[in-house]
Parts: C-alpha cells; structure tokens; sequence
C-alpha cells in the first residue's frame, strides 16, 4: 500500500508599514497673568497655517498630526508665547497643554489735542493691555467700563454700562405662526470700527457694542442698480446657519438709486459739537476733527458748513463757510 505524503512548504510574507505617528490632540486654556483668560486667542501649529482661535474663556482644542510640534500663541496686546509639544506625554491621544500670556505696554508717546477754540492740551499717556475691562485708574485713553448685574426674566444678566444696552436674544418664532417680518433699513456702520477699537485695544467688546448689521453694513457691495421707476433692487442670499444645520440665514440687500454728486442740490451744514474737558480723549474730539476734514474733501463749491460750539465754550467759532474756501 503507497502511502501519500503531503509536505507544508511554508511561505513567509514578509510586511513593511511604514507607521506615522499617531495623531495627539492637545486642549487646555489660555490665561494673562492675572489668571484671567484670554479671549479668542490664537494657536496656530509653527511653521504651518493650521491653526484654532480660544473660546470666550480661554479654552482651545487643536490636533497635531507630526510629533514634536510647536504650538504658537499670541492675542492682541499680549506677547507670543511657543510652547513644544512632547506626544510622548500624551495619554490615549490626548494633551492637556495650558499657555499663559504676559500683558506688553505700548506707548503712544506726546498727543497734542486741539480743541475747535484753537487750545491745545499736552499729555503723554501709557497705554496697558488687557484681556478683560480696564481697572480703574488705568490711562488708557478710553471711558472706564463698569460692570453691573440686572435681573431680568428671572435670571441675571451682566453688561458694560459705556453707553450699551443689555442684549436680550430674540425668542424662536415659527414661520407658519409668524409669516411676517420687519427690519430696519438704515446705513450704520459704526459698530464695525467700535468692535475693532475693542480688539487692537486687547479687550472682548461688551455685547451690546456688537451690531450686525452695521457690521454688515460697513461692506461694499455690487448690487444692480434698480430697474425703471423702482426705489431701490432687493437682493437675497441664502446659507446654511454654521451652528444649527437645521435653520438657514437670510441676507436681504437692498439698493437705493444712485444720484450723482454734481445733481445734487447746494449743502448748508451747521455741526454743533461738545468740547467740554470729557471730550478731550483720543476717540472723541480728535476723532471729530479726523472725520471733519474727511467731509472737507468732499464739498463742492456751492456747499457750506459751519460750527458751533457748547460746554466748554459757547458761540460760533467758523462762520457758514463755502467749500471753495478750503486748503488743498
């Protein structure tokens, strides 16, 4: 009887990975050294464009996909702070990794304010940076910005008192219950230049500083020109909202007739302005006098302006003024 003999010839496979490291993501919070948090600071990973901005209170989640990276911090008013990362002292992928932030001064040097009755007031004022609101006594040019505690519906809200009303959100309101709507049409912008002086200043604008739609406003933008005899062309856009995928945002845009300047009729401005002592600060009267010979350069010969001041001062101090009069 032939016996069959199997043989197992065994076939070793041989298999290179070439293995990167393991993704680490690093979270923690970013403070001033008062231990205050630092808004909406921003990491961004050295060397690359990746990058995350703070939470209002200081806390970030960022991931790093290379081992020994640089995290790179900075925020208005703060100096730049890296911090190396070890992946080797991550736990099941994850870092907590916190980065402190010290405050930088930033002289303005000599500011000569001239009030419209030809005074001029010498003072040299050092500007401190800070995360939060301005402590009392700090020079820094600005209203010192109090905060207060209201209770309103049962709860408390707290806000900055420099001239800023409370915010209350709107409550949701179904489309088949309310098909209605209404919304102003006027042209403000100024809260997009407030909202900045905020952020260059280092400081988290109040909420009721943040309008938006005069920071919508403050854009340019191309919309036709209305057809025949309509007022204005109304120009939609629609979008999914970022924080809800459910709800979409809505943008109206409305563009009014475009009348050339050399049709309009002559201009008799009369400007009546404070310059009382409250008004000798960087964003007060010198702004007044920065947008003032903006408005200059934009009169013809037929327009006139004159000033008239109070507070401080009383009585006329330019007299109706033709703009042919003006310096160029």
């Amino acid at each position: 009887m032939r016996r069959l003999v199997f043989i197992f010839i065994p076939v070793v496979v041989f298999t290179l990975a070439f293995r990167s490291a393991d993704p680490v993501t690093v979270s923690g919070k970013v403070i001033d050294d008062k231990g205050d948090p630092v808004s909406f600071a921003t990491i961004v990973i050295k060397g690359t464009v990746t990058g995350v901005a703070a939470s209002v209170d200081g806390n970030y989640k960022i991931t790093l996909s290379k081992p020994n990276s640089t995290l790179v911090f900075s925020a208005p008013g703060f100096e730049t702070v890296e911090i190396k990362i070890d992946n080797r002292s991550a736990v099941d992928g994850k870092l907590v990794v916190n980065a402190t932030l010290a405050a930088k001064a930033s002289e303005l040097g000599e500011v000569v304010i001239t009030t419209a009755l030809g005074l001029k007031k010498r003072s040299k004022r050092v500007l401190s940076y800070s995360s939060g609101y301005i402590s009392p006594g700090a020079q820094s040019g600005f209203p010192k910005a109090e905060k207060i505690n209201r209770k309103r519906n049962g709860r408390t809200d707290e806000f900055d008192t420099e001239e800023y009303d409370n915010i209350t959100d709107n409550r949701f309101l179904k489309v088949v219950d309310n098909p209605l709507s209404t919304f102003s049409i006027d042209v403000d912008a100024a809260a997009y230049s407030n909202v900045r002086r905020f952020i260059n200043q280092g400081k988290l604008p109040p909420a009721g500083a943040v309008r938006i739609e005069e920071m919508v406003n403050y854009f340019s933008y191309d919309y036709p020109q209305p057809a025949s005899d309509q007022p204005f062309s109304i120009n939609t856009e629609i979008s999914d909202a970022p924080w809800n995928k459910d709800h979409k945002l809505v943008l109206i845009g409305l563009q009014g007739k475009k009348i050339p300047t050399e049709k309009l009729p002559a201009s008799n401005l009369v400007f009546l302005v404070d310059v009382s002592g409250s008004m000798n600060t960087e964003e007060k009267l010198p702004l007044v006098k920065s947008s003032m010979k903006m408005l200059v350069d934009q009169l013809r010969e037929q327009d006139k302006v004159a000033i008239v001041v109070y507070a401080g001062n009383a009585g006329l101090v330019l007299p109706s003024t033709s703009g042919a009069e003006k310096e160029i």
